[in-house]
């Protein structure tokens, strides 16, 4: 098992890629600690836990990760109960506000950044305390922060305004903070997902099925992704598999940012799978361009 012995806080853990992410890391032999703020999604997550007979391997505590005391109590959870820390996922999120930038409001703003940005830097502050005193005294060596961030962080127009500069935000925090911490081996890194079904993206009057028949269109893959695409991704960060990797940005998203501005598909052509003939341009050298059949 990649994660025995560890000892994880997962935030945003009762629902979405979170809930995902706790079961694996239980399956992969880690201790959890679910931190999140609908107590009835953690109870629905201890049952499950329950049922796969993890029960004595996890804990839930009520957390709101834009109060500093709230993720203070949330570490000291997993270190009271379970003696270490090893990991942090800093992974709750919001949609937050969404609108035209002339008309965002304050109070919606500063909701938005402290949710998504202010409560990844408490974990990554005071996880990082509690795993460099862990190294003064010989308890463990080390530790691993991987922060939620998005594709919309990485370009315009990916997602709203507001959400985008807050996960821009946590990809440059994950690399500041990356440095300063890489002398104590403790590693920080994010995950950006791509167009992931969750209760976060699901609409609210959608199915299941038919926000993932939606969102199958969104990105190269003919598939959209799941909590348990973020999930793999969260347990190579956890697990000694990536110790050299510190300060990375790790994209799950099915090509969607390889695709970049999609103009195939705005040409209402399908990234040259359906063109007729394959052509050779040579723009304003001089010399024509050529076409010809395609090969068999």
């Amino acid at each position: 098992m990649k994660l025995a012995d560890k000892v994880a806080v997962v935030t945003g853990g009762a629902s979405g890629m979170g809930r995902s992410t706790v079961l694996r890391y239980l399956a992969e032999g880690a201790k959890v600690v679910i931190a999140d703020f609908n107590t009835d999604n953690g109870q629905d997550t201890l049952d499950a836990i329950s049922d796969a007979g993890f029960k004595d391997a996890a804990r839930f505590i009520k957390t709101d990760v834009a109060q500093e005391k709230d993720i203070v109590a949330a570490l000291e959870c997993a270190t009271n109960n379970f003696s270490k820390l090893d990991i942090v996922f800093n992974n709750a999120g919001v949609g937050g506000a969404i609108g035209p930038v002339w008309d965002i409001d304050e109070s919606e703003w500063d909701y938005t950044f402290d949710v998504l940005v202010k409560g990844v830097m408490f974990g990554i502050k005071h996880g990082s305390r509690i795993m460099r005193q862990q190294n003064a005294s010989g308890v463990a060596t080390g530790g691993t922060m991987i922060n939620t961030a998005s594709v919309a962080g990485m370009s315009g127009g990916c997602g709203p305004l507001v959400y985008s500069a807050a996960k821009a935000a946590v990809i440059n925090l994950t690399r500041a903070s990356a440095i300063q911490l890489a002398p104590d081996r403790i590693r920080v890194n994010s995950i950006n997902p791509g167009f992931i079904l969750t209760g976060l993206t699901q609409g609210k009057n959608q199915t299941e099925e038919q926000a993932g028949t939606h969102m199958d269109k969104m990105q190269p893959n003919p598939d959209h992704g799941t909590g348990e695409d973020i999930a793999g991704a969260a347990v190579f960060l956890a697990s000694d598999d990536s110790r050299f990797v510190n300060g990375e940005s790790i994209v799950v998203d099915g090509g969607l940012t390889a695709l970049g501005p999609d103009l195939w598909n705005r040409f209402e052509q399908t990234y040259e799978r359906d063109l007729k003939k394959n052509y050779l341009t040579r723009g304003t050298t001089g010399e024509g361009s050529t076409q010809r059949k395609l090969s068999d």
